[in-house]
């Protein structure tokens, strides 16, 4: 098991994730939310992350049916992760966030087709931007 640290822009934020194998599972989401952030996510069980700095520092935004929680620094405005919808049992966490990381190292990344999930009308309409 391998622990790493994230940090926001502003390093206000910080995080661990432990990593059993390296980076899992490594992708972009064509979602109109993940597709308009542009990061690319790597994913961890709910325990295998831990904010250790800053957690009042998050904001939280939730949309469509308000199931998945995306956390970000209320300073910089930088994604760190997200529990995730169709999974809620794992982090999806930002990693560009992760010291010493350098995406072009990770290879081919792969696609997860957030679009195909199903839109709530209802709450897509609502702004969803809390704390939390």
């Amino acid at each position: 098991m391998k622990t790493m640290k994230g940090t926001c822009h502003c390093k206000a934020v910080e995080f661990e994730v432990d990593l059993a194998n390296g980076f899992e599972n490594v992708r972009r989401c064509n979602c109109s939310l993940c597709s308009k952030k542009g990061a690319v996510m790597a994913g961890v069980p709910l325990e295998g992350l831990r904010v250790t700095r800053g957690e009042d520092t998050l904001s939280l935004y939730q949309w469509n049916a308000r199931i998945a929680k995306h956390y970000f620094c209320s300073i910089c405005g930088i994604y760190t992760h997200h529990q995730r919808r169709s999974v809620p049992t794992e982090f999806g966490f930002n990693v560009a966030c992760i010291e010493g990381v350098d995406l072009a190292d990770l290879g081919p990344i792969g696609a997860s087709n957030g679009a195909g999930q199903s839109v709530v009308e209802a709450a897509a309409s609502h702004p969803g931007s809390t704390s939390p």
